[in-house]
């Protein structure tokens, strides 16, 4: 009887713990999105299934309207020379941070994306999800130094992301 007690209490402790989240992710307080639309580079990501063996990737956004913005993401596949294209359209969810998105690219679907970081002058961010499962680091020039890389895989490995994970995306633009 002893026994059958320890195997469910353990059985109990395994499912509770399967069942545990992460903490929720914090967005940044506040976006001007007039400021963060145009182009930006994607500097290294946990790429999704699409951005494996990416490089010269560019993530542009425009706004078609007041919390509806047009995504225009670039890229070339290694050993292809045809740049392909992908044009989700993301829509703010909250009000008044701006940070959180649903990035649709079918409908109905909106994926979760969420400007976790986004340095004061719009030239670096990073984007996020709940899951922790993907996350870009951008900047509006195709190359960032290796101290402020060093430092955003640190924000990022600080909002629970496994950064073992990370790759960079080769920007060559010569």
């Amino acid at each position: 009887m002893k026994r059958l007690f320890t195997a469910i209490l353990l059985l109990v402790v395994l499912i509770i713990s399967g069942c545990a989240t992460n903490m929720p992710m914090k967005t940044v307080d506040q976006v001007d999105l007039d400021k963060f639309m145009g182009d930006w580079y994607v500097i290294a990501s946990i790429p999704t299934m699409f951005e494996k063996n990416i490089a010269n990737a560019i993530e542009r956004y425009d706004r078609i309207g007041p919390r509806k913005i047009q995504t225009t993401f670039t890229y070339f596949k290694q050993n292809d020379p045809e740049r392909h294209q992908m044009n989700p359209v993301g829509y703010v969810k909250d009000d008044p941070s701006n940070a959180l998105w649903g990035m649709q690219f079918i409908w109905p679907i909106k994926a979760d994306y969420r400007i976790i970081y986004l340095d004061d002058d719009y030239q670096t961010t990073i984007i996020g999800r709940e899951k922790r499962d993907y996350v870009w680091i951008m900047a509006r020039q195709p190359a960032i130094s290796e101290p402020l890389y060093d430092d955003l895989v640190k924000f990022i490995e600080s909002v629970g992301y496994d950064t073992t994970e990370l790759k960079k995306v080769p920007q060559n633009w010569d």
